[in-house]
């Protein structure tokens, strides 16, 4: 049975919806929207394997449609700004805020009754001044302070997308504290991705056990990713996983040594080879196209580059629910051409602009001759003369300057 939200001012006896009116998820045009913290309750009181679940259902929507095949998966990670402030961070090992500890130094060192101007003098003064290891915050455990994608630096968490290069569909999003590097987070995010396409595997093979597979049999195969992610230690165990990996290099000095590390020697050549030809600058191109995209859809434009929730159970809920609205636009892409309501009414302006050149021509052709209805005689273009040439000041017969 259908779940309604409902809130202190939401009253359905009194504002009902006529017989036949139209309704969104059940709400209709004349009845109030529940409110805010009805739905921020709500998402409490349900788990995070229910959002995973939807999350799921989701998938499955979209791999019966063909717009999931799992076999080439892109992985790139960006940093959200937490809901905590920089200037409440407190000590770990005293609780102290930064002020108190900054007066304390003051005082250590010989000041008795420190000024703001010497405190900052003397913060500017100190190296690492903020450290994950050292400072946290009392509101936000889970919030790491991270550099930002604009410089600034500031409390964040670490969002990874795991998306089809195939179709540009995410299969898989993790939430992870910013302060872990790209090589460590890896592993999670494309496991989490590999139990997903085995899952529309199985569930493909329970429902349509005869029709050809739409989701690759043997699972993800190759694994795209930008050279943040490339390490020897990461390399060697993405091939562990029997993932064929295309992880671009960074330039470093000198020769590398690879004694006691044949292992990982033998899977950074073999990765370096790939990614040098075609096929592999190819994916790179593709990565960079609809990994970004998905950013740009789910948090520039979405409004979730800033969380205004807390912890990181709380922000996972809300992302995976936000990321699988993003992955049921490629379907609403599929039938109607448009994946959102802009591009859906520019769609809807072309339509009209091109039905409305179409009669103006068409009107055109029917419009009757002005010739045939005066019954003048057709004349035909003159080829036009040309301007003779100009002739020199000596050629001219008013010149008496002898020029």
């Amino acid at each position: 049975m259908p779940i309604r939200l409902r809130c202190a001012s939401f009253h359905p006896s009194k504002q009902r919806p006529l017989a036949g009116a139209p309704e969104f998820v059940r709400i209709g045009l004349t009845e109030q929207t529940p409110d805010h913290s009805t739905i921020s309750r709500t998402r409490r009181l349900i788990d995070v394997q229910t959002h995973r679940a939807v999350f799921g259902w989701v998938l499955g929507l979209l791999a019966d449609r063909g717009l999931i095949q799992g076999k080439r998966v892109g992985i790139d990670a960006t940093t959200l700004e937490a809901n905590a402030a920089m200037r409440s961070i407190v000590r770990r090992d005293t609780g102290d805020s930064y002020n108190e500890f900054l007066t304390g130094l003051a005082r250590a060192s010989g000041m008795e009754t420190p000024t703001r101007e010497d405190l900052a003098r003397l913060d500017r003064k100190r190296k690492k001044r903020t450290s994950n290891k050292e400072w946290k915050s009392p509101v936000d455990q889970d919030a790491r302070i991270a550099k930002m994608k604009d410089g600034r630096t500031h409390l964040a968490h670490k969002a990874e997308h795991a998306v089809d290069l195939d179709t540009g569909a995410v299969v898989a999003v993790t939430l992870q504290q910013a302060d872990k590097g790209d090589t460590t987070t890896l592993d999670m995010t494309l496991c989490e991705a590999g139990v997903a396409v085995a899952e529309l595997v199985e569930r493909e093979a329970e429902l349509h056990p005869e029709a050809d597979p739409k989701v690759n049999v043997d699972g993800i195969e190759e694994l795209v990713a930008d050279k943040g992610y490339h390490s020897g230690a990461a390399v060697e165990r993405v091939k562990s996983y029997r993932v064929r990996s295309y992880i671009p290099e960074r330039q470093q000095k000198g020769q590398r040594n690879w004694q006691g590390k044949a292992g990982q020697q033998q899977a950074v050549y073999a990765n370096r080879r790939r990614v040098q030809g075609n096929y592999g600058k190819s994916l790179l191109r593709r990565r960079g196209e609809l990994v970004e995209r998905s950013f740009a859809h789910c948090y520039d434009t979405g409004g979730m580059r800033r969380t205004h929730l807390r912890k990181h159970d709380n922000i996972l809920k809300r992302q995976l629910i936000h990321v699988g609205a993003f992955n049921l636009s490629l379907i609403f892409r599929r039938l109607l051409g448009a994946g959102t309501p802009r591009e859906w009414k520019n769609l809807g302006g072309m339509l009209f602009l091109f039905l409305f050149a179409v009669l103006m021509k068409r009107g055109s052709l029917y419009r009757p001759c002005r010739i045939a209805i005066q019954g003048s005689p057709m004349r035909f273009p003159v080829k036009p003369v040309l301007p003779a040439r100009a002739r020199t000041c000596r050629e001219l017969d008013t010149c008496t300057t002898g020029c």
